[in-house]
């Protein structure tokens, strides 16, 4: 028969195991939790039927938004392994793969958005188009929208010229950024996205980058731009 002592001994006992299965349980849950916050970015696939660009010029193009796609994927697996302890402003580990997710993120989300707009053999915009006439009411006509835009195109610094529709103040404005992060609105959500990079134009147009605008605006496809201006509707309701 066991005395009272080896039966506290054995509760005692118990109670630590179980402590510590409780705490390696939470353990992994915490580094479920955890794994979960990484994001998986895909790469869509672009149909890009316009022979205002070169094959050559398209193939690089694409791969080039495809490795902009990889290494955000990369970065996002890195983010779940940083040690967030030892963040701090002057140099750290998390402060500069947070850097570099925007640079990457931008760079290819603004790459897909302007695939997906360009590119439409049959390009075509209509006066009573919700597009054309949200554009014509924030610019005072339609042609004002375009020579601010293009205005834009040519003053990028390698970077873009892009159509959004601001959150802030209701309206659509024309902006510029900087190769992918540089001089980024809030409040952004863009509608119309023209890539200003000399890799998307100078295979085919040299240093003529007005050329290669008035090339891209030519073949803007006002379906999916038209869409996308629905969406800001909608957002505009809600705000």
């Amino acid at each position: 028969m066991k005395n009272i002592e080896n039966i506290i001994e054995e509760a005692v006992n118990k109670a630590f195991k179980e402590k510590e299965i409780e705490d390696v349980v939470g353990q992994i849950k915490e580094k479920d939790d955890m794994l979960s916050e990484a994001y998986v970015i895909e790469s869509g696939q672009f149909n890009l039927n316009t022979e205002l660009l070169s094959k050559k010029n398209k193939q690089a193009h694409l791969e080039l938004f495809q490795n902009y796609t990889k290494t955000l994927n990369k970065i996002s697996s890195s983010l779940d392994g940083v040690d967030k302890t030892a963040s701090n402003l002057n140099c750290s580990n998390f402060r500069s793969l947070k850097i570099d997710e925007v640079y990457n993120h931008n760079a290819s989300f603004l790459h897909g958005l302007f695939f997906e707009n360009i590119s439409d053999l049959n390009s075509t915009v209509t006066m009573d188009s919700l597009a054309y006439m949200r554009l014509a009411r924030d610019f005072g006509s339609f042609d004002l929208w375009q020579e601010d835009f293009v205005a834009c195109c040519l003053s990028s610094r390698n970077g873009w010229a892009v159509t959004y529709f601001d959150l802030h103040m209701k309206r659509y404005v024309n902006t510029i950024i900087d190769l992918h992060s540089q001089n980024v609105m809030t409040g952004m959500f863009p509608v119309i996205v023209i890539d200003c990079w000399e890799h998307s134009y100078y295979k085919d147009y040299l240093k003529d980058r007005k050329t290669y605008v008035f090339a891209m605006m030519k073949e803007l496809n006002w379906s999916v731009i038209e869409s996308r201006i629905e969406k800001a509707d909608k957002i505009s309701k809600i705000l």
